[in-house]
């Protein structure tokens, strides 16, 4: 009969221990849970947030350092101006490009492009340069007009791809079907990538934008965009 009692006695005390034991390990998995969305939630808010105080900053010591000094941040306010630099950089390049649209600006530019190109190297430099920042910054073009999807490197294996252009001059004159310019992007990193000559009719075009293709290579899939993709 006491042996019995014992052996109840144990085994109650082990189904508590495991009630207990569930109990906690469900409480640590909501906590883990909880931890896991503050992070999700915090993080790329406070990323953004310590990015753009550095990068102003940087630009107000750089500014800062290249005004005489009689006019340096130091010398003119009791106190430092975050973000005051970034100002002055903004104005100085309005009063450069309105200069440049002047007769007198434009000719200078001419004039030191001329220069420029006749320097080896530097001038090949300069050109890629140039027209890098004319894609990028031109509103009569776009970097990228669309997403779409390709197989690659081999069937039954897709891709995301951006649009650059249609294929033109020399490289056109190789194909006899109409042929895409399209950057393959590598992630996370959608800047580094490669370029590839693609037949039209074997790319499937998507309707999400292209910032929303950036956003889902620098996520790697895990940021999906709001639309669905549209086969054509």
């Amino acid at each position: 009969m006491g042996n019995e009692v014992k052996a109840r006695a144990k085994k109650i005390k082990r189904i508590r221990l495991e009630r207990e034991k569930a109990v906690f390990m469900r409480l640590g998995a909501k906590l883990r849970a909880y931890l896991f969305s503050g992070i999700l939630v915090t993080a790329p808010v406070a990323i953004t947030f310590y990015m753009a105080y550095k990068f102003i900053f940087w630009v107000d010591r750089i500014v800062n350092q290249i005004l005489p000094p009689q006019y340096k941040f130091d010398n003119v306010f009791p106190y430092a101006i975050p973000g005051l630099g970034l100002i002055v950089l903004i104005l100085a390049l309005i009063i450069v490009g309105m200069f440049t649209a002047g007769f007198l600006g434009g000719f200078l530019v001419r004039l030191g492009e001329w220069i420029v190109n006749k320097v080896p190297l530097i001038s090949s430099v300069y050109s890629l340069l140039k027209q890098v920042f004319e894609t990028i910054f031109s509103n009569k073009t776009q970097a990228f007009s669309k997403v779409v999807m390709l197989e690659y490197p081999r069937k039954g294996i897709w891709i995301l791809g951006f649009v650059s252009a249609e294929l033109k001059g020399e490289i056109k004159e190789q194909f006899e079907e109409k042929m895409l310019n399209i950057f393959i992007p590598t992630t996370p990193n959608p800047t580094s990538g490669f370029l590839i000559f693609v037949p039209k009719k074997d790319t499937v075009e998507l309707n999400m934008t292209v910032e929303e293709g950036i956003k889902f290579v620098i996520s790697g899939g895990l940021v999906e965009p709001s639309k669905m993709p549209k086969k054509k």
